[in-house]
């Protein structure tokens, strides 16, 4: 097998190879999380829990290690830290609710009958976890999954495969059998099979709309069901009445934190006109405080892309939208380790429409267009123009203008006064090519378990 190769887009230089599974291998890995998971699920819940707690705990401990390799890997700056802020309010959550929503429903207990549905696990959960927050993105289906009794065989994305090694030491060190948590480096054409053949009962992909496709097309015929987010291009939407300064900020924040590498993550922001001119002033401000460099620099706030070819996309989007008129705000020379590779200036466009890419597909990288509106209905028709629905960030100071609007919004959460933020008591979702499915929440647990009926008489 060809080994895959993990570069660094720090340097260019290869920092981890793993060789992927053979089939046969990958057959048995499957085989062994099969027969493992029936024992894992007939542990008493608390002790599933307390084992995952501790497994995060663990991985907790191995922070200062993991900032690095993040680094390394995918370019964050280590004055951002790890994800564990994140993955320890999401495991905390769902181990808090696991018990309530795993509980059966009753529906009569009575001297003639008992009636009621209980939550079984599905069997094996196989996870394709993406690389833009690859701790964070995992746990959201790992620790329901795992909780709920299923076993998990994770796929970590290339650009982060020692991801998925720290996971499986963490939670293996907790006392979590090996076979109920694997870790597995495969290839597509084995990864397809796999699917094709039934080897999991499902299937959690996170990552590109034809990565979600292949997914699909694998598992067609097999009824196995299947949670895909697949990207997104959320908009952000400045009303009159909304604070300038925190709509600004928040937003400005959710377009180039990352380096723009955000699954919610703004990328198209529409202004009351009102706002537009004082708006656009502020965010170029805003932007020009940034420092590109070397995510090992203390003083670095944006790193480079992961990957050198996920650059030149947003290159070209810009170069594209500059040509058919846009207009770039910032100079590239005020970001001197802007080098043509990884390494990416942010921008700033207006002038901008949607007969550009820049505001139709998904960059994923450090730009964003803005566009002014004159009212509501023009700002509701243009975030709707979009093959996209994961988040959209509304601003304004009434609660009830918020939710209206909302619920004309083609999209799986709408925020409001906030952005690019993910609250574990809330199902993630998305609907049309952002794709199907949701975690987290209660819903989350329900993602991962099937419903099974008891209808008892007594004669």
């Amino acid at each position: 097998m060809k080994p895959i190769q993990l570069i660094s887009p720090v340097d260019g230089s290869v920092y981890a190879e793993r060789t992927p599974l053979t089939l046969d291998a990958a057959k048995a890995a499957a085989a062994r999380a099969k027969a493992a998971q029936k024992p894992w699920a007939a542990r008493p819940l608390a002790e599933r829990i307390a084992l995952v707690k501790t497994a995060v705990a663990n991985l907790n401990g191995n922070a200062p290690k993991i900032v690095e390799e993040l680094a390394w890997q995918m370019g964050r700056p280590t004055r951002f830290g790890d994800e564990f802020g994140g993955v320890n309010a999401r495991t905390d959550y769902m181990s808090d609710i696991a018990a309530a929503t795993l509980a059966p429903q009753t529906i009569e207990d009575s001297d003639k009958f008992r009636r009621y549905i209980a939550r079984e696990a599905l069997g094996v959960v196989f996870i394709v976890a993406p690389w833009n927050y690859p701790y964070l993105t995992t746990i959201n289906t790992l620790v329901p999954a795992l909780i709920a009794g299923n076993t998990v065989v994770l796929k970590h994305a290339s650009q982060t495969m020692l991801v998925g090694e720290r996971l499986a030491d963490a939670f293996h060190a907790a006392g979590i059998p090996a076979d109920v948590f694997q870790n597995v480096v495969l290839d597509h054409a084995t990864t397809e099979h796999l699917i094709a053949n039934r080897a999991f009962n499902f299937v959690n992909f996170t990552g590109s709309v034809g990565g979600g496709q292949a997914i699909e097309r694998a598992a067609a015929g097999t009824f196995t069901p299947l949670g895909l987010e697949l990207g997104g291009k959320d908009p952000g939407y400045v009303r009159a009445d909304a604070n300038l300064d925190a709509a600004v900020d928040t937003l400005m924040d959710g377009a180039m934190f990352n380096a723009g590498q955000c699954c919610c993550g703004i990328e198209r922001i529409y202004v009351h006109e009102s706002l537009y001119d004082a708006f656009v002033e502020k965010a170029v401000a805003w932007v020009k405080t940034l420092k590109l460099g070397n995510p090992f620099d203390a003083d670095s706030t944006l790193g480079p892309m992961a990957n050198k070819r996920f650059a030149a996309v947003v290159r070209g989007q810009i170069a594209e939208a500059v040509a058919a008129g846009a207009k770039a705000l910032i100079d590239p020379a005020l970001f001197p380790a802007d080098d043509g590779g990884a390494y990416l200036a942010p921008q700033v466009l207006v002038n901008v429409d949607h007969s550009m890419r820049v505001m139709m597909e998904e960059s994923f990288g450090p730009v964003v267009g803005i566009m002014k509106v004159k009212d509501d209905a023009e700002a509701l028709k243009l975030m709707n123009d979009s093959p996209y629905g994961l988040t959209a960030s509304i601003w304004t100071e009434d609660y009830d203008t918020a939710a209206a609007l909302g619920a004309q919004i083609e999209t799986g959460t709408i925020f409001m006064n906030r952005a690019d933020y993910l609250d574990p008591a809330l199902c993630w979702t998305g609907c049309k090519d952002t794709g199907r499915g949701g975690s987290l929440s209660y819903l989350g647990f329900l993602s991962v378990t099937r419903p099974k009926s008891y209808h008892l008489k007594k004669v």
